[in-house]
């Protein structure tokens, strides 16, 4: 299997690429963003392109990837509808429409949010604005599309949140969250588990587009 994926250097996007690297199955990671990664692996190719909403320079170098999973995100705290809208629901359309045209078998995996509005009506800007992106994924013509909707996620594995407020969470609640996770299988992932699900369901699909936290869980558990 060959991999696409977007926004490896995040805390979703390390432990990603972790589990990618790991399975016997992938032969081949291609990460693409904005700047190089600090990690070498000969599975793993990388693709600086800096421009995020147009990929016609790089056009040749997205085809024949069997999935793509995207962990591009970033919070809405400060930022207005019309600029969160830019960074969450336009690069990610300018990704998956690209993609959908040079890969129509690819299975394309978003993560997406806990709480996330799928009527685009609600009062959170932030679930609309991701509720809107996912019905706009699921309209593309891929083989098949998975949005993931985690909620809380450990870093495991040495990751690092690169966001400064999140990263002191984790480290606070470092000793607690296993036990947390063991009581509230509904709320809390693992970045491990999440990299898991993704490579599940580019393997063997599931059986529903929108995966809550505890259908995550499950989909990993059941895959052994």
């Amino acid at each position: 299997m060959k991999v696409l994926l977007f926004g490896a250097t995040g805390m979703v996007g390390q432990g990603v690429l972790i589990e990618c690297l790991q399975a016997a199955d992938v032969s081949l990671v291609q990460s693409v963003g904005r700047t190089a990664l600090d990690r070498q692996h000969p599975k793993l190719r990388d693709l600086v392109h800096t421009d995020l909403l147009d990929y016609s320079a790089i056009e040749s170098e997205l085809i024949g990837f069997d999935a793509c999973f995207f962990c591009l995100g970033v919070t809405s705290a400060g930022k207005t509808e019309a600029d969160y809208s830019k960074l969450t629901y336009d690069i990610t359309l300018a990704v998956a429409t690209t993609l959908a045209r040079f890969n129509p078998q690819m299975t394309f995996v978003y993560v997406s949010g806990a709480g996330t509005d799928s009527s685009e009506k609600g009062r959170s800007m932030w679930a609309r604005v991701k509720g809107r992106t996912e019905n706009a994924l699921l309209r593309l013509p891929f083989k098949a599309a998975y949005m993931l909707r985690p909620g809380i996620i450990q870093p495991m594995r040495g990751v690092r949140s690169k966001t400064s407020t999140y990263q002191i969470f984790y480290s606070l609640t470092r000793p607690l969250l296993p036990l947390l996770r063991t009581m509230m299988p509904s709320t809390i992932l693992t970045t491990e588990v999440v990299g898991q699900a993704m490579l599940a369901v580019a393997r063997r699909g599931a059986s529903k587009p929108v995966l809550e936290t505890a259908d995550i869980n499950a989909l990993v558990a059941a895959a052994g």
